[in-house]
Protein backbone atom coordinates (compact mmCIF):
# COMPACT_ATOMS: atom_id res chain seq x y z
CA UNK A 1 0.00 0.00 0.00
CA UNK A 2 1.29 3.48 -0.89
CA UNK A 3 1.07 6.64 1.21
CA UNK A 4 -1.12 8.24 -1.47
CA UNK A 5 -3.79 5.61 -0.68
CA UNK A 6 -4.26 6.80 2.91
CA UNK A 7 -3.04 10.41 3.15
CA UNK A 8 -5.21 13.46 3.72
CA UNK A 9 -5.39 15.73 0.68
CA UNK A 10 -6.33 19.39 0.45
CA UNK A 11 -4.21 20.40 3.43
CA UNK A 12 -4.56 23.99 4.69
CA UNK A 13 -1.28 25.90 4.50
CA UNK A 14 0.05 29.30 5.52
CA UNK A 15 2.89 31.46 4.21
CA UNK A 16 5.95 32.59 6.19
CA UNK A 17 4.80 36.22 6.01
CA UNK A 18 1.41 35.60 7.61
CA UNK A 19 1.17 36.36 11.32
CA UNK A 20 1.13 33.97 14.23
CA UNK A 21 -2.30 35.40 15.07
CA UNK A 22 -3.56 34.31 11.64
CA UNK A 23 -2.00 30.87 12.12
CA UNK A 24 -3.57 30.44 15.56
CA UNK A 25 -6.98 31.55 14.26
CA UNK A 26 -6.77 29.08 11.37
CA UNK A 27 -5.78 26.28 13.77
CA UNK A 28 -8.81 27.08 15.91
CA UNK A 29 -11.13 27.26 12.90
CA UNK A 30 -10.07 23.93 11.41
CA UNK A 31 -9.35 22.26 14.77
CA UNK A 32 -5.73 21.26 14.21
CA UNK A 33 -2.46 21.77 16.05
CA UNK A 34 -0.10 22.21 13.11
CA UNK A 35 0.00 23.98 9.78
CA UNK A 36 2.40 23.47 6.92
CA UNK A 37 4.17 26.58 5.65
CA UNK A 38 4.38 26.99 1.88
CA UNK A 39 6.17 29.63 -0.16
CA UNK A 40 6.18 29.80 -3.95
CA UNK A 41 4.59 26.33 -4.17
CA UNK A 42 7.28 24.79 -1.97
CA UNK A 43 7.13 23.42 1.56
CA UNK A 44 9.40 25.58 3.75
CA UNK A 45 8.37 24.61 7.26
CA UNK A 46 5.70 23.83 9.82
CA UNK A 47 4.18 25.85 12.64
CA UNK A 48 2.53 24.15 15.58
CA UNK A 49 0.41 25.39 18.45
CA UNK A 50 3.44 24.57 20.61
CA UNK A 51 5.70 26.81 18.46
CA UNK A 52 3.27 29.68 18.96
CA UNK A 53 2.97 29.06 22.70
CA UNK A 54 6.63 28.42 23.56
CA UNK A 55 8.52 30.47 20.99
CA UNK A 56 6.15 33.43 20.70
CA UNK A 57 3.64 33.90 23.53
CA UNK A 58 5.99 32.81 26.32
CA UNK A 59 8.66 35.24 25.11
CA UNK A 60 6.26 38.17 24.68
CA UNK A 61 6.09 38.33 20.88
CA UNK A 62 3.03 40.17 19.52
CA UNK A 63 0.35 38.46 17.42
CA UNK A 64 1.62 40.35 14.37
CA UNK A 65 4.90 38.40 14.45
CA UNK A 66 5.52 36.70 11.08
CA UNK A 67 5.23 32.93 11.11
CA UNK A 68 8.79 32.73 9.73
CA UNK A 69 10.14 33.89 13.11
CA UNK A 70 8.74 30.94 15.09
CA UNK A 71 8.16 28.09 12.63
CA UNK A 72 10.25 24.95 12.43
CA UNK A 73 12.24 25.22 9.23
CA UNK A 74 13.80 21.80 9.03
CA UNK A 75 10.94 19.50 8.26
CA UNK A 76 10.84 15.82 7.50
CA UNK A 77 8.59 14.55 4.75
CA UNK A 78 7.80 11.50 2.68
CA UNK A 79 6.79 10.90 -0.91
CA UNK A 80 3.32 9.86 -2.01
CA UNK A 81 4.62 6.73 -3.76
CA UNK A 82 6.43 5.35 -0.70
CA UNK A 83 5.28 2.20 1.07
CA UNK A 84 3.05 2.81 4.11
CA UNK A 85 4.97 0.39 6.36
CA UNK A 86 8.31 2.04 5.60
CA UNK A 87 6.92 5.52 6.22
CA UNK A 88 5.27 4.32 9.47
CA UNK A 89 8.61 2.87 10.59
CA UNK A 90 10.40 6.16 9.83
CA UNK A 91 7.72 8.17 11.62
CA UNK A 92 8.06 5.91 14.64
CA UNK A 93 11.85 6.07 14.67
CA UNK A 94 11.66 9.88 14.63
CA UNK A 95 8.63 10.03 16.95
CA UNK A 96 6.54 11.99 14.46
CA UNK A 97 2.75 11.98 14.63
CA UNK A 98 2.30 13.57 11.21
CA UNK A 99 4.37 13.92 8.08
CA UNK A 100 3.92 16.12 5.00
CA UNK A 101 3.59 14.18 1.76
CA UNK A 102 5.28 15.46 -1.40
CA UNK A 103 5.17 14.37 -5.00
CA UNK A 104 8.46 13.63 -6.77
CA UNK A 105 8.59 17.29 -7.92
CA UNK A 106 8.68 18.13 -4.19
CA UNK A 107 5.29 19.81 -4.20
CA UNK A 108 2.99 19.34 -1.22
CA UNK A 109 0.14 16.93 -2.00
CA UNK A 110 -1.06 15.97 1.48
CA UNK A 111 -0.21 14.84 4.98
CA UNK A 112 -0.11 11.42 6.61
CA UNK A 113 -0.81 11.07 10.33
CA UNK A 114 -1.33 8.51 13.05
CA UNK A 115 -5.05 8.73 12.28
CA UNK A 116 -4.53 7.93 8.60
CA UNK A 117 -2.45 4.92 9.51
CA UNK A 118 -4.97 3.74 12.10
CA UNK A 119 -7.69 3.75 9.44
CA UNK A 120 -5.55 2.06 6.78
CA UNK A 121 -5.91 -1.51 5.59
CA UNK A 122 -2.50 -2.23 7.16
CA UNK A 123 -3.12 -2.44 10.91
CA UNK A 124 0.42 -3.67 11.56
CA UNK A 125 1.83 -0.38 10.26
CA UNK A 126 -0.31 1.67 12.67
CA UNK A 127 0.42 -0.61 15.64
CA UNK A 128 4.17 -0.39 15.00
CA UNK A 129 4.06 3.39 14.59
CA UNK A 130 2.03 3.92 17.75
CA UNK A 131 4.38 1.67 19.70
CA UNK A 132 7.44 3.59 18.53
CA UNK A 133 5.96 7.09 18.94
CA UNK A 134 4.66 6.48 22.44
CA UNK A 135 7.60 4.40 23.60
CA UNK A 136 5.31 1.48 24.53
CA UNK A 137 6.73 -2.00 24.13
Amino acid sequence: MKVSDIMTRGVQTVTPTQTIHEAAAMMARIDCGALLVNQDDRLVGMITDRDITIRAVATGMPGETPIAEVMSGEIRYCFEDEDVREVARNMGDNQLRRLPVLDRDKRLVGVVSLGNLALSDDPQASVELLRRVTGAH
